[in-house]
């Protein structure tokens, strides 16, 4: 056992007063807790919030709680976040409650960390060294955040774990989204979180309330709100105290000054018992915690104004090192502070604590500044004479306040650095970004010959060298604004990067600080920030950025900027501007030895040269990226490579193997905690299984990714707008529009990319068409034409056109569809002739376009569409193959006789479709089949051809002929009251018939009704 140990368990057992051992109410508050420990121990986690004002009693009934869950046999850890001044240690609260994870359960919880032992290091120091840092890694803190949630899984798979968070009021940014990221997606395992607040410091601008916003909106998520006392619940908690009954007198002067609040209650029984009496007590709230420890001895008080200086708690052979007090001193000064119950044992047993946070408070207020410069300046020195005095991981964060709260810049620029790169290094980038902005804070007090001993390749990673040596150059203003801007990105502050990046380019725009490449650095960031604050597309700042470079040797620098403009036209506008680009990013990059620059622009080289028709040279550049991010253990950059490999292999047709490129991309990305990543991927990977006609699971995946992380993200809105042409293509467009209305927020509207736009134009059209709004059909394909199908757009231009179209041919004859029309059809010649099809599936779509286009001016033949469905049968794309066979069915009937043949070809497509669940085109073949008096379709080929032959299509929807009449007439586009004045009829009579039509047909207005009797030739002669 240490010194520390020893002196902490010694004093451990000392008494104190004032603290009631009976536990007064809160019996509905620890009802829910114990409610949510027994569901939790079923296997459903269970989170919970713990509000209530300073001293109300929170951390009294988690105590209860937690001794609760341990007699039941759970395993109980317990964090508390940190204070150091006004600052918080990154992750505080789970590193502490992972370290008793470990105490307790060492073997278990390596096993459950699954070889991630160097990411989760950055939480725990004691599972070893730190993995390898990706500079400004994207998915870094995503990446820490799940490996974190599913080591908790696995621990709580055979076992109940109660984790305890407390006093969220003072959590560091990344431990807040730590905490929402772990509310939102944990799933399994046998788990209750319990976290606490103190709801009275939560002020309109604090951190932690759109942090409370956002879990009151999670269903998962309890909120236990405590009140204060009673007066009965006050008068039994004073009988516990003082172990008797306590006076009127006493019981009503108590209540009234602490208003029922517990730690009030014990602090006036205690001035009471320092023999103040309740009379002469203070006003100030301030002065009655100090009331206590101003009875203290001298020593005593001293060493309490020492560890109140020097964070939330305080290691003992720290304390004895500031305090400058022999060890017997020491001890005897503790012992009168533990005894008045003001100081308590860490629970750590390595240090000690206020008992309550509101008297360190009063404390820290009552020392005057010098005196808080002065402890802070001892305790560094301290620190850095002793580093082993505190905990590694803590030991930069803590030094780093202490010299900065010294008031001595010279010592603690480089202190605050050297804390910046180890928050960086935990993807701790809120923090990161807090020290980078105290550096930039004390730049300007600091001497020269300080600042020049600094190195930008200690302290700064951000960019590239740009012409200098790192090694001999010193750190500039300038590399700290550029580390500051990627840290505020990293963490989510992109207007705090902005005004960053415009301070840079201000100071990069005089004559002392002109430097193009780092200005182009900085334009880059500006170009990536104006598309995630969806202000632009980003496009003028990489334009600037470019203009910067040319003509300048090559270097890093360059090789970026070549690679973000080849990665933008990639995305915008795949051509040969775009192409360039890349071969000369990776020409560039190759020349200054930046792999890693070089791999993103070969991963960017590759896709377009599959979407310029270059197939398989581009698709081998993608494998051969793919192979070596892996190797060089780079995985955002190989999640990525699979992210747009198995989209290039979809855009071909190849959606077998889209589907295994994806697989295997999604297992890697969430054994690397990738989660945008995984999302991506599940997103392309729900496409093509859609694609291949395996509804069901393309739908299962889909709904998965929305339970993700990335749900509300771009790959978010890409499951939303698939899950509405899902539904749209099952017979439920007004779910299709709501699916696309979700989606489109996902996307945003000030950088529309064709992979997005025209997908959800697509959807928009099969729902405005199932809903007969034609006119509406029209505007969308026109907007889509406006913009234009640039090169590797086909994939989705294809299916945009044949939807349009094919609206088109179903409305052919509609009085209503007639106006517009001949410019309609000419919009869908011109966007054919803009699209190419440069594989089989997209070659299949075109003769299936021009087969609909024949079809809406009446000139379509069985030839023409036995032609479609010989292209799609051997592509795996039974849907469009229904479609293909019950189109080339209705052809051959049309034209006359081969009704076997036709039969043949409904049953298949009606085989399809109703496995498929798509009920528009089941309606369509039954129907098709019930005008052509078939046998009713089945699976077996041998069935008879011929049916009833007084049977009528009509009756299928059981209308009367009476209602058929009206039906015909609505179709051409009469007003109730011209069927009425038509059919000698009253314009009521003709109300009640339209409504009756719209109720069986299942429609909900007229112009759809319309549509659908068109398109299922309802009012036609039997064939």
């Amino acid at each position: 056992m240490s010194r520390a140990t020893d002196a902490c368990a010694m004093l451990g057992a000392v008494e104190t007063r004032s603290v009631s051992p009976v536990f007064v109410g809160r019996a509905g508050e620890l009802t829910a807790l114990t409610e949510a420990l027994s569901r939790g121990g079923a296997g459903e986690p269970q989170a919970l919030l713990v509000g209530g004002e300073a001293g109300v009693g929170k951390t009294r009934l988690v105590e209860e709680f937690t001794e609760l869950a341990r007699a039941q046999g759970a395993v109980v850890a317990v964090g508390g976040c940190v204070e150091i001044g006004a600052d918080g240690l990154p992750f505080a609260p789970f590193s502490t409650a992972l370290r008793a994870l470990h105490r307790r359960l060492p073997a278990e919880l390596t096993a459950a960390a699954d070889g991630q032992e160097g990411e989760l290091a950055r939480l725990l120091p004691e599972f070893g060294d730190v993995g390898s840092h990706e500079p400004a890694a994207e998915d870094g803190t995503a990446r820490l955040f799940e490996l974190t949630v599913r080591l908790l899984e696995r621990l709580a798979a055979d076992r109940t774990v109660v984790l305890v968070l407390e006093d969220l009021h003072w959590a560091d940014a990344s431990t807040r989204h730590l905490l929402a990221y772990l509310f939102r997606t944990l799933h399994r395992g046998r788990i209750v979180v319990v976290a606490t607040y103190r709801s009275d410091d939560i002020h309109r601008r604090h951190p932690l309330r759109p942090l409370l916003a956002e879990l009151d909106r999670l269903r998962s998520v309890r909120r236990i709100e405590l009140s204060r006392f009673t007066r009965a619940e006050v008068h039994r908690q004073l009988t516990g105290i003082l172990a008797a009954e306590p006076s009127p007198a006493l019981l009503a002067e108590v209540f009234e000054r602490s208003d029922g609040n517990a730690f009030f209650v014990e602090e006036l029984v205690a001035s009471h018992e320092c023999g103040r009496g309740t009379a002469p007590l203070s006003e100030s709230l301030r002065d009655l915690l100090l009331v206590r420890v101003e009875t203290l001895p001298e020593d005593a008080q001293r060493v309490v104004r020492t560890v109140a200086e020097g964070g939330s708690t305080v290691e003992f052979d720290l304390l004895a090192a500031v305090a400058r007090l022999t060890e017997d001193d020491l001890i005897e000064a503790l012992r009168a502070a533990v005894g008045a119950n003001i100081l308590i044992a860490a629970a750590d047993g390595e240090g000690y604590r206020f008992r309550h946070s509101l008297v360190r408070e009063a404390v820290s207020d009552d020392l005057l500044p010098g005196e808080r410069s002065r402890l802070n300046r001892r305790y560094a020195e301290a620190l850095e004479q002793d580093p082993g005095l505190v905990r590694a991981d803590v030991r930069a964060n803590r030094l780093a306040t202490y010299w900065y709260h010294s008031r001595d810049a010279a010592r603690a620029l480089p202190a605050v650095l050297r804390a910046s790169v180890e928050t960086r290094k935990r993807y701790a980038y809120a923090e990161q970004l807090r020290l980078l902005e105290r550096a930039l804070e004390l730049w300007d007090e600091v001497p020269d010959e300080v600042r020049d001993a600094l190195r930008p390749m200690d302290y700064a990673e951000a960019y590239p060298p740009c012409g200098c040596d790192p090694e001999t150059t010193p750190l500039r203003y300038l590399d700290l604004l550029a580390e500051a801007a990627v840290a505020a990105r990293l963490s989510g502050e992109r207007e705090r990067a902005l005004k960053i990046g415009k301070t840079a380019l201000r100071l990069l725009d005089t004559d002392e600080e002109r430097d193009p490449l780092r200005a182009a650095w900085f334009w880059t960031e500006r170009a990536r920030l104006q598309s995630n604050l969806a202000r632009g597309d980003g496009w003028a700042e990489i334009a600037r950025a470019q203009e910067l470079v040319r003509g300048l040797p090559p270097s890093a620098v360059h090789a970026l900027v070549l690679a973000v403009a080849a990665g933008w036209g990639m995305l915008r506008n795949p051509g040969p501007d775009a192409l360039a680009d890349a071969e000369r990013a990776v020409e560039y990059a190759r020349l200054v030895k930046a792999e890693a620059i070089e791999l993103t622009a070969r991963g960017t080289l590759g896709t377009i040269m599959v979407a310029a028709g270059d197939t398989e040279r581009g698709l081998a550049e993608l494998h051969e990226v793919r192979e070596r991010t892996m190797a060089l253990g780079q995985f955002h950059e190989a999640a990525r490579t699979h992210v747009n490999l198995s989209s290039c292999l979809e855009g071909l047709g190849r959606s077998h193997e889209s589907v295994e490129i994806a697989g295997t991309g999604i297992d890697m990305a969430r054994s690397h905690g990738l989660v945008d990543s995984a999302g991506w991927i599940r997103a392309n990977l729900a496409e093509s299984l859609l694609a291949l006609g395996d509804w069901d699971r393309g739908q299962e995946e889909a709904e998965l990714l929305l339970r993700t992380a990335a749900a509300d993200t771009k790959p978010g809105g890409t499951a939303l707008m698939l899950l509405g042409l899902l539904a749209v293509l099952r017979g439920e467009p007004a779910p299709a529009a709501a699916r696309l209305a979700e989606a489109a927020a996902r996307y945003g509207t000030r950088d529309p990319m064709p992979q997005y736009s025209l997908p959800m134009a697509q959807v928009e059209t099969l729902v405005a068409a199932a809903e007969g709004r034609l006119a509406d059909v029209r505007a969308i394909l026109a907007a889509a034409a406006e913009a234009g199908f640039p090169p590797g757009a086909h994939r989705y231009g294809w299916p945009l056109v044949l939807a349009a179209v094919t609206a088109e041919a179903d409305a052919r004859g509609l009085p209503a569809a007639a106006d517009g029309r001949p410019a309609a059809l000419d919009l869908i010649r011109r966007c054919v002739r803009n699209l190419a099809a440069p594989a089989p599936v997209w070659k299949a779509h075109s003769l299936q376009v021009s087969a609909e286009l024949a079809r809406a001016e009446g000139r379509d033949t069985a030839e023409r569409w036995a032609e479609v469905v010989a292209a799609f049968e051997p592509l795996d794309r039974p849907y469009e193959l229904a479609r293909a066979r019950h189109r080339l069915a209705d052809a051959l009937l049309a034209e006359g006789g081969r009704r076997e043949e036709a039969a043949a070809l409904l049953r298949e497509a009606h085989g399809t479709a109703v496995r498929l669940g798509a009920h528009p085109l089941r309606e369509d073949i039954e129907l098709l089949a019930a005008r052509a008096r078939l046998a009713p379709l089945a699976a077996d080929r041998a069935a008879p051809v011929d049916a009833d032959p007084d049977h009528d299509a009509s009756d299928a929807f059981g209308l009367t002929p009476r209602e058929q009449d009206v039906l015909r007439l609505v179709a051409e586009g009469r007003t109730n009251r011209q069927i009425a004045e038509e059919l000698f009829i009253s314009p009521k009579t003709a109300s009640v018939h339209v409504s009756n039509i719209l109720a069986k047909l299942g429609v909900a207005g007229r112009g759809e009704a319309a549509a659908l009797a068109h398109r299922l030739r309802l009012l036609d002669a039997p064939v």
